[in-house]
């Protein structure tokens, strides 16, 4: 810098012998560019120091921004730990509770495979319990058949029967359902027999046997009263009386029938008494389809009203009218019997039983 400033002092003394020195306006430009780089350093120096002081301020607020937000984020996170710690408390409480629950069900699935066993080993089948029903319903129809002759409630007890076995559908039960089809037909063969209404008539005449005059009863009717002669005297009247009374004392009487059999009081009873066994008799002989039986009662009946009550009276005739309406009843022949049914349904029940399950299970 100073060998700078010398030379132009020494431009002046130089240019003395001679005309102007051209070096002069060359010397001062340089200073004025000098000048203009220090105003453009400083220039420079003031915005890089603004810039600096921007950039600080702006990082000191970014700073306390991102400070407080860490802050938050310290907060947020503790309580998020505070918090995930609770849920992992309440999610070992939870699972300890999932695991007792799972063992409890496992032991109740254990248990009830358990008893599903014992209950397959123990308990009758669907198929099983169908057999019984319809061997029970067979024994109540052939008690039915065997006692009572009781054939409409035999014939619906089988249909019954069939119907259960249609439901069930198994290819097994074939046989019995033609064991039963045809203990149906031969039923339904068998004449019908209105054993009620003919139980109900005989007991009616049992219970009006009481009633039913005697023919040793029978009187002819009163003679019919003549008309007065208004201009009769007394002894005239008297003397119509007496011929009155000598006249009933001999009674003469024309009759196509012969004389009917003189019977005491007491025969009388034992009577009505040997006429009502012989209509219970009969019934009993109903019930049981004995028709020779049933057939004899009541021919008896019919001959001792014949022959000791009186055939003029209506209930006679009457009582004599029921009693030819049971005589003309077709009692049915053998009535047939479910023995075919019954060794049917057996020994599909035997069967049953013979299966391993069912041997097992009566062995424990």
């Amino acid at each position: 810098m100073q060998t700078t400033e010398a030379d132009p002092e020494r431009i002046p003394g130089a240019n003395d012998g001679g005309g102007a020195s051209p070096r002069l306006p060359a010397a001062r430009t340089r200073g004025d560019g000098v000048k203009a780089l220090w105003v453009l350093f400083a220039i420079a120096i003031l915005a890089g120091g603004y810039a600096w002081y921007d950039q600080w301020r702006v990082t000191g607020a970014l700073r306390s921004d991102v400070a407080q937000r860490l802050t938050a984020v310290d907060a947020a996170t503790a309580l998020a730990r505070a918090r995930e710690s609770d849920l992992s408390n309440e999610l070992r409480d939870a699972q300890a509770k999932l695991a007792l629950l799972d063992t409890r069900v496992t032991e109740f699935q254990s248990q009830q495979a358990s008893l599903e066993a014992l209950y397959r080993e123990l308990a009758p089948s669907r198929d099983e319990l169908a057999l019984s029903e319809v061997e029970q319903i067979l024994v109540l129809a052939s008690q039915q058949l065997s006692l009572g002759g009781n054939v409409q409630a035999a014939l619906a007890g089988l249909q019954v029967a069939d119907g259960k076995l249609a439901r069930l559908d198994r290819p097994q039960l074939a046989p019995l359902r033609r064991a039963l089809a045809r203990d149906m037909d031969r039923l339904k063969a068998v004449p019908y027999v209105d054993v009620s209404g003919i139980s109900i008539k005989l007991d009616q005449l049992t219970a009006a046997i009481d009633a039913l005059p005697l023919a040793k009863d029978e009187r002819l009717p009163p003679p019919k009263a003549g008309e007065p002669a208004p201009a009769d005297s007394a002894w005239l009247r008297f003397v119509r009386e007496v011929w009155s009374d000598l006249r009933n004392v001999i009674r003469i009487e024309v009759s196509d029938r012969p004389a009917a059999p003189l019977v005491t009081p007491q025969q009388s009873f034992f009577l009505h008494e040997n006429l009502r066994l012989r209509l219970l008799s009969a019934r009993l002989a109903l019930l049981s389809r004995d028709e020779r039986a049933f057939k004899a009662d009541l021919d008896a009946a019919v001959g001792w009203l014949r022959q000791y009550f009186d055939l003029q009276s209506k209930s006679v005739q009457a009582a004599l009218g029921t009693l030819a309406q049971q005589q003309a009843v077709a009692m049915p022949g053998e009535i047939p019997d479910l023995a075919a049914s019954l060794d049917a349904v057996r020994s599909l029940k035997a069967v049953a039983d013979r299966t391993p399950e069912r041997a097992a299970a009566r062995a424990k």
